[in-house]
């Protein structure tokens, strides 16, 4: 298999600067879900400029604490590398970490702005889902997030096309494409999301259900992966998703049992409220 050459991460140079395949995904992930947050905001009654002032803050902080996260789990490898911690560009990033981040900036901002969490959140959701299932791509590039050992047969069987599956063979073997399974995973998701719009879930449930869904994938799908964050022996995301899960599932009973949840998401009249 001599003739099967990974793709170049990086997709030009400026100069010294090499401008890589991982962060133009991303960014374009970004890009998209936010021009999507924004035209549905629009529709909800939410300001023009509260998505996108939003955003300035969510987006670095969300990068930052996705790599923060990352660090610390594989702090035995940076404490001996300190120069590399920036070096979010050859990957290295936690989407758990990014949701820490972001949902903790939007709380403060909404609060701030006098704007319902519960309906950002649910506006949002969709635009979440579909960045990370771009975003996933960025790792395909990178050679990363892969599973465990398979056969080129095996991905034949898929029905993937070549350029995947010579993605997946690396230093000599095959592995599972489990950023693949991710992404139509999310993308599914969003799809999900859009028609629960449709539905008129109460303020908070869409984003909720977005937790549920995507933690369910990740829990199965990371169980798959040889590069997981550990805590001993066990696996760090498979037990953040079983805690959303469950965080996720007790909130809507309760918002709904406390009438915290009396609201509707096309209600466009509560975006003022708290």
């Amino acid at each position: 298999m001599g003739d099967v050459k990974p793709i170049d991460p990086i997709a030009f140079s400026l100069g010294p600067i090499d401008v890589r395949w991982y962060g133009i995904i991303i960014g374009s992930g970004l890009i998209l879900a936010l021009i999507l947050a924004i035209r549905e905001g629009n529709r909800r009654g939410l300001g023009k400029d509260d998505f996108p002032d939003l955003m300035l803050w969510a987006i670095p902080i969300a990068i930052i604490s996705a790599r923060i996260y990352y660090v610390l789990f594989e702090w035995s490898y940076y404490k001996d590398h300190l120069g590399e911690i920036p070096q979010i560009w050859n990957g290295g990033i936690a989407i758990h970490g990014a949701l820490i981040g972001s949902v903790l900036t939007a709380y403060i901002f909404t609060q701030k702005k006098g704007i319902s969490f519960w309906k950002v959140a649910d506006i949002a959701a969709p635009s979440i889902i579909l960045g990370q299932a771009i975003g996933r791509w960025g790792n395909f590039m990178n050679q990363e997030a892969h599973g465990g050992e398979v056969t080129r047969s095996f991905l034949e069987g898929l029905h993937l096309p070549d350029f995947i599956i010579n993605q997946m063979y690396i230093n000599g073997t095959y592995y599972h494409p489990t950023f693949l399974y991710e992404s139509l995973w999310n993308i599914v998701g969003f799809i999900i999301l859009l028609a629960l719009r449709k539905v008129n879930l109460r303020n908070g449930e869409i984003f909720l259900s977005y937790v549920i869904w995507y933690s369910i994938g990740r829990f199965f799908i990371e169980g798959m992966r040889t590069d997981s964050l550990m805590i001993g022996d066990l696996r760090m995301a498979q037990l953040i998703s079983l805690a959303l899960i469950i965080i996720a599932i007790v909130a809507m009973v309760f918002r709904r049992k406390s009438g915290m949840a009396n609201t509707h998401y096309l209600d466009t009249n509560t975006v003022k409220n708290k």
